[in-house]
């Protein structure tokens, strides 16, 4: 028989009646959560075992979920866009994201992603994350408390166009407007073919980022979009979800490599060759 944890005051428990009407809550004495379902008595959870059921005082039946790093993401305080858990998944099995990883962060913005790498690379790795702006760097702390990661992550309030503390890095992940303006620093951040990634919302950045990268001492650039749907699973009626997030965000990879002007001229001329042979082609249609 499998013995379930207990709740504990000072942890936190999601409160679970439809996956459209749910809470993540701390749990302390006298704490008392006013929901259209009716109050719930969050207090009467002490000693409870994650997984059992209440209900509010109007009888609906609530269950006690132990939280994922996935609902202390997507229930975060935010002041930003986040990246969101599919686009999460991927980068951390692109660029191998492990314990023990070093990581630097360039754009803490709400401390969604660093949450999420904190949770993978504990406890022997570390994230080191760079933002400019006070706000985001307190809601950041904020949300990396209430997961219990901020021991894995150092936020520096630092412009990284200026350059960054950090070096030897397995992963550099930047989500700035701007990314390729940081190349250079990043560049330096890295070890020997570590892995960059960069969050870019529209195909502009992208286009911007991906050109800059070939000229920076990086190789195996790709770029990819990924999409997530839901299914209704119902006896006799499965199907699609009518309501679906179409769009997030582009995620462009690649690696550090030697930087090699010889290797940026010989793209170049094979670029302008490639030009030549295409238009010859369109001529000859």
């Amino acid at each position: 028989m499998n013995i379930l944890a207990k709740i504990e005051e000072g942890s936190y428990v999601l409160l679970f009646h439809t996956p459209r009407k749910k809470w993540l809550t701390k749990v302390t004495q006298d704490k008392k959560l006013h929901t259209h379902l009716g109050i719930i008595d969050i207090s009467a959870t002490i000693g409870m075992e994650y997984g059992s059921a209440i209900r509010t005082t109007e009888g609906k039946l609530v269950f006690l979920i132990e939280p994922t790093i996935h609902d202390f993401i997507m229930k975060s305080e935010r002041r930003t866009q986040i990246v969101y858990p599919k686009d999460l998944g991927y980068i951390a099995a692109r660029t191998g994201l492990k314990n023990g990883s070093k990581v630097l962060e360039v754009g803490t913005g709400s401390g969604a992603l660093a949450t999420f790498m904190a949770s993978i690379v504990k406890p022997d790795g570390h994230i080191y994350s760079f933002d400019v702006n006070p706000e985001f760097m307190d809601i950041a702390r904020r949300n990396l408390e209430k997961a219990g990661m901020s021991q894995y992550v150092t936020l520096h309030q630092h412009d990284p166009h200026q350059g960054v503390d950090v070096r030897d890095a397995d992963i550099a992940i930047v989500d700035l407007g701007d990314p390729w303006t940081v190349l250079d620093q990043v560049h330096d951040a890295l070890k020997g073919s570590g892995a960059f990634v960069a969050i870019c919302p529209t195909m502009n950045q992208i286009e911007k980022t991906a050109t800059e990268l070939k000229k920076s001492g990086y190789a195996d650039i790709d770029c990819v979009e990924l999409m997530i749907r839901n299914i209704e699973a119902r006896e006799g009626m499965t199907r699609p979800s009518m309501r679906m997030i179409g769009h997030t965000t582009y995620l462009v990879f690649a690696r550090k490599v030697q930087k090699l002007q010889e290797r940026v001229e010989a793209e170049a001329i094979a670029e302008e060759e490639g030009a030549e042979e295409n238009d010859e082609e369109n001529r000859d249609e």
